[in-house]
């Protein structure tokens, strides 16, 4: 075979009709090429004009050198699938440790893959499969990834690991790891493996967009406990939304976040944690000029790090839950959280705190924020049924609500369970007196063969209300209905729990030694105001030392401050309210 520096993929027998399997006369080119690279050192390209290219029961071994460029997305698409491999992954291209040995002294260089899709969605494994990605490659040097469009994934779309200057740019992952239920490696749009190259890996990710993946949006995860956690990658200008997590920094060291948005994650738009497969979270990163922003859960979750982290200059706002929240999984690391800054946020509308504390913190730095009209999540109790009550993919409507605006965001809705009765303080469950005349089915409620009733329940979380409408949260991630099992009948009843007390600016329920907390604008200028205090020491906290000084405090909902457990020490002075 005559090898030049650029092929044209249908001279060398690929087809692109949709129908034939193009995998072996792929596979026979980049051999080739790659081959002949490691000849002479010069890399060589493969041009794929548009066209469906079927990829079946076996992914492309990867070799260096070799590029893969397409027509654009759209025109060129590389469809996988596994009918007669059904316990196989199929990436499109793949070179792994595991299964070839790859390394720093065996890896792939000096390749781009550019300008082409990828759907995923014809692969189905018999169980779940980490590898069923749409690219699998480790250790690449001088690799770059831009334009691409990958979907509908087995798990990970984009996943590459141990990538040196290397750039992936402009990467859509959308619906990938749809086999993943959540509690399994990889399932995300973008997931990236770090501490192969060891301290310094110089990776930039940017203008990427990940929507309604299973796990995470973008991760970066230490595959190694004994890895060094690396510097030197960088996140900016990306688009996450819809996925279970936004960004996750799950074991690097200095990680910079940069002008990303990350909109309607169900757990939290942006998490530092021991999620993952090292439980090893990030340190030393530096989260900027972000909008975080309508997340289902929290929009920042923090833990399991010694520290540092910084947060500067970002929208953390309408959050189901916390709009920042501190705590430690189990399993990870549990020692206090050193040098957390949070300076210059605007942290607004959030469901519950804006700033909550639930694992320990040494001399945090809290300087400079707006946190304001948070405690959304101030509605009372609600339930109806009957005429007026209607259900649709992602909400519910009772046309004889007159619910507060944004009350219930974050709340469970339930329907069924007719058998429960209503407390003010509680959950607001309906009784099967109070059913407004519906009939059994409509509540849930099915009658099995042996003329019993049985009670079908079902649960969806709401993410905004207006006065009559909940708008509620995707059964998961990449779902188009919150109704898994079927949308509710018409008239069915449903309940809301009551609203939760206190709800405030910034809360300590855990040991806070040595903070600094100066210039801060904590308040509530709401009508009704739903933030009921600046500040709530809690009992179970301590506050050491420190210093509580010229931040403007008044204009809460029930006082400026709430002190469960005193504080001690420090310099407390010139706080407004």
């Amino acid at each position: 075979m005559t090898v030049p520096l650029t092929a044209d993929a249908h001279e060398y027998g690929l087809v692109g009709d949709g129908t034939a399997d193009d995998r072996p006369a792929l596979q026979k080119l980049v051999d080739a090429l790659g081959d002949a690279t490691a000849a002479d050192g010069r890399p060589r390209t493969v041009r794929v004009p548009a066209g469906r290219y079927v990829v079946r029961d076996r992914p492309v071994l990867w070799r260096s050198g070799v590029s893969l460029i397409g027509a654009g997305r759209g025109a060129t698409c590389f469809v996988l699938c596994n009918p007669g491999a059904p316990t196989r992954p199929v990436p499109l291209a793949w070179f792994t440790t595991a299964q070839h040995g790859a390394g720093r002294d065996n890896h792939i260089a000096d390749v781009t893959f550019a300008h082409f899709e990828i759907d995923g969605s014809r692969v189905e494994t018999e169980e779940y499969e980490v590898l069923a990605k749409g690219l699998g490659l480790q250790y690449v040097l001088r690799g770059r990834f831009t334009d691409l469009y990958i979907h509908d994934t087995a798990a990970t779309g984009f996943g590459c690991d141990f990538l040196q200057d290397t750039v992936v740019e402009g990467v859509l992952a959308e619906r990938c790891g749809r086999q993943d239920p959540g509690e399994e490696m990889g399932g995300a749009g973008i997931g990236i493996g770090v501490g192969g190259w060891g301290p310094v890996e110089r990776t930039a990710v940017t203008d990427c967009t990940a929507n309604g993946n299973g796990t995470n949006g973008i991760f970066l995860e230490l595959q190694q406990d004994d890895w060094v956690p690396p510097r030197g990658i960088r996140v900016t200008a990306c688009h996450t939304e819809g996925n279970r997590y936004g960004i996750s920094d799950w074991g690097a060291d200095g990680l910079l976040v940069t002008g990303c948005t990350m909109l309607g994650n169900h757990v939290a738009g942006f998490d530092v944690s021991a999620q993952g497969t090292t439980s090893v979270g990030g340190r030393g990163g530096i989260v900027t000029g972000c909008v975080i922003d309508g997340n289902v859960g929290d929009g920042i979750a923090l833990g399991n790090t010694p520290g540092p982290y910084a947060f500067r200059g970002n929208r953390v706002s309408n959050n189901g839950r916390y709009g920042y929240w501190q705590h430690n999984l189990a399993g990870g690391d549990q020692e206090p959280a050193t040098d957390i800054v949070l300076e210059s946020n605007d942290v607004h509308d959030n469901a519950l705190d804006g700033i909550r504390v639930d694992a320990p913190l040494h001399e945090p730095a809290i300087f400079g924020n707006r946190i304001r009209g948070n405690g959304r999540r101030a509605a009372p109790w609600a339930r109806g049924s009957g005429e007026g009550v209607h259900c649709g993919p992602l909400s519910l409507t009772d046309e004889n609500a007159d619910w507060l605006p944004g009350g219930h965001r974050g709340k469970k809705l339930t329907i069924g369970d007719p058998n429960t009765e209503d407390t003010a303080e509680g959950a607001g469950v309906v009784t099967a007196e109070g059913a407004g005349g519906v009939t059994a089915e409509d509540r849930g409620v099915v009658t099995a063969e042996d003329g019993t009733a049985v009670t079908t329940v079902l649960t969806a979380v709401v993410t905004d209300n207006t006065a009559t409408e909940l708008t509620l949260a995707p059964a998961r991630p990449g779902a188009e209905t919150a109704w898994p099992d079927g949308t509710p009948a018409p008239g069915a009843a449903y309940r809301l729990p009551d609203r939760p007390a206190p709800r405030t600016g910034l809360t300590a329920a855990a040991a806070v030694a040595h903070p600094y907390v100066h210039g801060n604008r904590v308040r509530d200028d709401g009508h009704p105001r739903t933030q009921t205090h600046a500040l709530w020491i809690a009992h179970e906290a301590t506050w050491t030392g420190g210093r509580v000084s010229g931040n403007d405090f008044s204009g809460n909902a029930s006082a400026a401050t709430r002190f469960d457990s005193a504080p001690s020490g420090g310099r407390w002075r010139d706080n407004d309210g």
